[in-house]
């Protein structure tokens, strides 16, 4: 099994909706942001804890403090998304689409918006509409890296490495010190069985971002493969961590 294997349509709430635990440090001197973000805290605890009505109730508040905010419109779309899949509600899915683009209505560059609205069209059986929102992301933001990221991610679902990678060295050729692009650059590489040329891929991601969770131990775990025994070829003994991880 491949470290953290990809599957763009298994993508739910709960990773996305953490990304208003951030957005608090991010507030203005507005009062109502602050009081918007403070509802979004109070709801993201409330979903991680099971209790999705208060969370909603929370992100709802957000939205009557601020209006505006967009990680709120996103929190209660990935919540909404969340309460769908699980229940098999075609009603909330579509509240939870509508919210999406309702977020980036707000904020065109929400990525987390459109990771969520795409994984949400494939689960809806929209695979052409999911590939078409992200290609125009790409067109339309052609400075930034994380629209041709995802769309590397929905291509390798799909089984079309080639595409990914193009998809992918093209981010790296945005920006090259773009750690997610990396970590996807290795992951399909391990794939198609290139493990050294993975392991530098993962080394590179890990020196660009040493708290990607589980990514120490995949690349102790390949130089291990690649090395029988635990040892480079310089003969040192591989440690269970690599250097820099915070012990």
């Amino acid at each position: 099994m491949h470290w953290r294997t990809h599957c763009y349509s298994c993508e739910l709430a709960r990773g996305a909706v953490l990304f208003a635990l951030s957005a608090i440090v991010l507030a203005s001197s507005s009062g109502c942001r602050i009081s918007a973000n403070g509802h979004n805290v109070d709801g993201v605890r409330s979903y991680q804890v099971g209790e999705y009505q208060k969370a909603i109730q929370s992100f709802q508040q957000a939205l009557i403090d601020d209006p505006d905010n967009s990680d709120a419109y996103y929190n209660l779309a990935a919540t909404y998304y969340d309460l769908g899949k699980r229940n098999a509600d075609r009603s909330l899915l579509a509240q939870a689409e509508g919210l999406y683009h309702q977020c980036l209505d707000l904020k065109p560059d929400h990525t987390a918006c459109y990771r969520g609205l795409a994984a949400l069209l494939v689960d809806t059986n929209r695979p052409d509409s999911a590939f078409t929102l992200l290609q125009r992301w790409s067109q339309r933001s052609h400075d930034l890296a994380e629209p041709r990221i995802e769309l590397a991610r929905l291509y390798q679902e799909f089984g079309d490495r080639e595409s990914a990678v193009r998809y992918l060295t093209d981010a790296l050729n945005v920006d090259s010190a773009n750690p997610r692009a990396w970590t996807a650059l290795g992951q399909i590489r391990e794939q198609q069985g290139q493990l050294a040329q993975a392991l530098s891929n993962y080394e590179q991601a890990f020196n660009l971002n040493n708290f990607q969770p589980g990514l120490a131990q995949h690349i102790a775990t390949l130089q291990r493969q690649i090395v029988p025994g635990g040892l480079t070829p310089q003969g040192t003994q591989i440690v269970t961590q690599p250097s820099g991880i915070p012990r």
